[in-house]
């Protein structure tokens, strides 16, 4: 039998990617192999770790369909480039990841972002 329980994600090192179990605090490690798009997580953040619940092995992590992170670095948006959302360029999120977004996204800003196709969805409101 597989179960889905929430783990929290502490941090990623050569070991890889670790949890802790919300309830009993237990704290687990998983391959980063076994997270898809695992460069969108960030610290605290709760995602669903699947697990064999005859063995108690994690099998494969998943994250939210959406999570908020922040810009910290983007080429400065063009005047006049203000209002388009069709035209894009790349922006680096706090956690290193690389997605595109439109010309209008600044550094510092908050987006949603889909982490099943690791696009661009909207600003989130500060």
């Amino acid at each position: 039998r597989i179960e889905r329980r929430p783990y929290q994600y502490l941090y990623k090192d050569d070991m890889g990617c670790h949890f802790m179990q919300l309830e009993t605090f237990e704290q687990i490690s998983l391959n980063p192999e076994l997270i898809e798009n695992n460069d969108l997580m960030k610290e605290g953040q709760v995602i669903e770790v699947q697990i064999h619940t005859d063995t108690e092995t994690p099998l494969t992590a998943e994250l939210p369909p959406f999570v908020e992170l922040t810009v910290t670095y983007t080429v400065p948006g063009e005047k006049g480039n203000t209002a388009s959302s069709t035209a894009l360029k790349p922006a680096t999120l706090e956690t290193g990841a690389e997605i595109m977004v439109p010309l209008f996204i600044n550094e510092g800003e908050v987006l949603k972002v889909d982490t099943r196709d690791r696009s661009y969805s909207e600003r989130v409101k500060q």
